[in-house]
């Protein structure tokens, strides 16, 4: 062909073949041509017409198909692998025809109704490669299907393929789908009165394990973006993140987190460009209602950022007011290094080696851009947690906290985050007024904040209004449905304010395994309930975890408004034998 004639396209390329042909032909040849035929005319063809297919040429044994949509390939190889299993079992076994599947996402030449290329190449290896009755499929394939198929894979590592320059990743289809069957019993939430919508992880495929951050850098900002619009109900990044990885149809996972719509989305990263792929699904009604690919230079991810927001807005909602905009890093390197230092910081449980990286990182941030009011508020929460888990309780880590707070809300007043966390520090520092602007600040801004409202929780039972607390709490796990460990810390606590001592001890019994603060409550809980010895034995295992505790100086730093409900405490404490 000469080079102006060719014609590529991408496709979807099934290449199927025949275990054990030449044994079949040589028991009864006749017989298996036979069958070959009855079976390409019975199953093959309807199946490859079902999903859309082309069959592009029979190869004796081998049969070649091309698919437009990755998902349609792979839901008709294993329907074609289910229906032949269905018709072996009217056979004697040694007569059984069993195929081996190979399928590939890639670049193919056209010749006529022709197809040639590595694209061809690849899928023929793997189907090579594959096990009889097996479905092998490249890495393509699996990142397209594998939050549209209810299916498991098995992650068979890179693979050098014959005649295959590069590596291929391989992948097996699994006959169980395990990761289904794990979600098919939890109970699905209802659907909010406004759009509904969560951001799932966007997949990383720059072929760099480094990467990675990035990707989960930009899938978080697209949550905090669009967690801005009053106008929708946003699911946090905690809940969209426990699917990370995971192969689930956007339907289990829509149902699970009680939203009607979900955005995925991947990114490459390569030689100072990036190109992000995002659609957004009606999961109810199964249609893509947007989709688009944006290759810019690195410089311009955050044009793209606030592009893909608007256009997700706009399909949900139309437009709406404007938000203020967000402050924006000068440069990709200070995003990239508050990307990672944020990456290190578990919210309120923090290990002190991921704190100290990210005090590293957060501080080179601010001294490349000191205009980078989001890169200040993570380094105000390092030195806040340093104080509050006595990493180092020093006083000047306390007050660099609230000073690094101030700035942050200074350099970007639209920041809900940064409101919200100054109220916080407000609160202990006992300065009721100013903390609760901050507060009302952060819902204005960001109605759809879970952690906001969680922590807004505590402030509230601390100031004697437990049932409201209890409310702010239960908002939060419905914007979070799989939150941070912290989320039931918070509630065990407000149930705790509220004297409702058995149900604080049913929420905190689980969390208490991996929390030193649950289980004291949980000693208190017990303690108040009358059972001293589990009471004790709870107290023992905090003291052990948190030696240098004493209810003195717990009571005295606490953010808390109502004497009565400090009383309550202390007095449980008292009960469960923790040290005055």
């Amino acid at each position: 062909m000469a080079e102006e004639q060719v014609k590529r396209r991408l496709a979807a390329i099934v290449v199927a073949d025949v275990v054990g042909y030449s044994r079949l032909m040589e028991m009864d040849e006749v017989a298996t041509l036979a069958v070959l035929k009855e079976r390409r005319a019975t199953i093959l063809q309807p199946v490859v017409r079902a999903h859309g297919g082309r069959i592009v040429k029979v190869m004796g044994d081998g049969v070649l198909v091309e698919f437009t949509s990755a998902v349609n390939a792979l839901s008709g190889a294993i329907e074609l692998q289910r229906r032949m299993a269905v018709a072996n079992a009217s056979l004697p076994e040694a007569r059984h025809i069993v195929l081996r599947i190979g399928i590939n996402l890639g670049d193919v030449v056209v010749d006529g109704s022709d197809l040639y290329g590595d694209g061809i190449n690849i899928a023929a290896r793997l189907q090579g490669l594959a096990e009889p009755g097996a479905i092998y499929v490249s890495g393509g394939i699996r990142d397209q299907v594998k939050r549209k198929l209810t299916l498991d894979f098995a992650d068979l590592g890179s693979k050098s393929l014959k005649n295959i320059a590069d590596e291929v990743h391989v992948y097996r289809v699994l006959s169980e789908p395990a990761a289904a069957k794990d979600h098919a019993e939890k109970p699905g939430l209802s659907l909010p009165a406004r759009p509904s919508i969560a951001v799932l992880p966007f997949t990383n495929l720059s072929g760099e394990a480094e990467y990675d951050v990035f990707a989960d850098g930009l899938t978080e900002d697209l949550i905090t973006d669009l967690s801005r619009n009053a106008g929708l109900f946003v699911i946090a990044r905690h809940s969209s993140f426990a699917y990370k990885g995971k192969s689930l149809d956007v339907r289990l996972i829509a149902h699970e987190l009680g939203v009607r719509y979900l955005v995925e989305g991947s990114a490459r990263r390569a030689a100072g460009r990036v190109r992000i792929n995002v659609q957004l699904i009606d999961a109810v009604g199964g249609d893509h209602l947007w989709a688009e690919r944006f290759e810019r230079n690195l410089e311009d991810i955050f044009s793209v950022q606030d592009e893909i927001t608007d256009k997700i807005v706009e399909a949900l909602v139309g437009r709406l007011a404007q938000s203020p905009s967000r402050n924006r890093p000068k440069s990709l390197e200070t995003y990239d290094l508050c990307v990672r230092g944020r990456s290190l910081i578990s919210a309120f449980n923090s290990s002190p080696e991921a704190l100290r990286e990210a005090e590293i990182l957060l501080n080179q941030a601010v001294s490349i851009d000191p205009e980078y009011a989001e890169a200040f508020r993570w380094l105000a929460f390092v030195y806040w947690q340093l104080w509050a888990q006595s990493i180092e309780p020093t006083g000047e880590n306390r007050l660099r906290a609230l000073e690094l707070a101030r700035k942050a809300v200074a350099l970007d007043d639209g920041d809900a985050a940064s409101h919200w966390f100054i109220g916080y520090l407000l609160a202990y520092e006992k300065r009721w007024p100013e903390s609760d602007e901050e507060f009302a600040a952060a819902f204005t801004l960001e109605p759809n904040n879970a952690d906001a409202l969680a922590i807004r929780s505590e402030i509230v039972a601390f100031a004697g209004r437990a049932s409201e607390a209890i409310e702010l709490i239960q908002r939060a796990l419905r914007l979070n449905p799989h939150p941070a460990g912290w989320y039931y810390w918070q509630l065990g606590f407000a149930h705790y304010a509220a004297c409702q001592y058995e149900e604080a001890v049913k929420i905190l019994r689980m969390e208490a395994i991996y929390r030193s603060p649950s289980r004291r409550i949980l000693a208190a809980s017990l303690a108040q309930l009358g059972r001293k010895d589990e009471a004790m034995r709870e107290a023992a295992l905090f003291m052990a975890m948190t030696p240098k505790f004493t209810i003195s100086h717990w009571a005295a730093a606490q953010p808390a408004r109502d004497p009565e409900t400090v009383q309550r405490f202390i007095e449980g404490y008292r009960k469960a034998g923790l040290p005055e």
